[in-house]
């Protein structure tokens, strides 16, 4: 396995950083002012956040090449097929991985490349695992250019109990497999759109890990 390079958050997301110091503060005070039981269920909560919020450091597939694509998420296959990709109007090969509040939340660029847009939409919040979540969450898609000629797109989209999507991506950079760009609080789902011609290295309900845990392979030949 190689680590993915300048990991900048090291075992817990600074999304999470007050959430946490608040709920510590919230168990600190309930121990001295009101009681032993309340200080007890206000630590059960704060080990609850502390556990969602963590982001430990990833490895990314030791036989990787520049044309493999990783996970972008953690959790499970929910979705493997064709279909119609509703940023590019093109027919590509769909992944879907749906993170539960137990999985990390931070999301990894899937492969080498440059961004070409990203385009979020307003939406609702129906339970992440559902197909048709796909199109009717809120959402925050990049499209972005391989350095093999490409083109992959890869959706954050909002859950059930997910309420904020963050991506730190701005459109032109560049980021490498493995990166870290954004996260989604509290259950969510990721979609990767990847040209027909790709193999698909993962099967429907296999549980997957950022970065370390191999998608599919995009076709040498375009």
């Amino acid at each position: 396995m190689k680590t993915t390079p300048h990991y900048p958050h090291p075992i817990l997301a600074k999304e999470g950083w007050a959430f946490i110091a608040i709920a510590v503060l919230t168990t600190v005070l309930s121990y001295i002012y009101i009681g032993f039981f309340l200080a007890l269920f206000c630590l059960i909560i704060t080990i609850f956040i502390t556990q969602f919020f963590r982001d430990p450091p990833r490895n990314l597939p030791l036989n990787m090449n520049r044309y493999s694509v990783v996970s972008p998420a953690d959790g499970r296959v929910v979705y493997v097929g064709s279909d119609v990709n509703p940023y590019t109007n093109e027919q590509n090969l769909k992944i879907s991985v749906f993170m539960n509040v137990f999985n990390v939340h931070s999301n990894r660029c899937p492969i080498d490349g440059k961004i070409e847009a990203i385009h979020y939409f307003e939406g609702n919040f129906l339970n992440a695992a559902l197909d048709k979540a796909s199109l009717e969450n809120e959402r925050n898609a990049i499209i972005l250019n391989t350095y093999t000629g490409h083109s992959v797109t890869f959706v954050q989209i909002a859950g059930l109990i997910a309420r904020r999507i963050v991506c730190y991506a701005k459109a032109s950079d560049e980021l490498y497999a493995g990166q870290r760009y954004g996260f989604i609080r509290f259950g969510s789902r990721v979609d990767v759109y990847l040209p027909l011609a790709s193999e698909i290295k993962v099967q429907l309900g296999q549980k997957v890990s950022a970065s370390s845990t191999l998608l599919a392979q995009l076709p040498e030949v375009l």
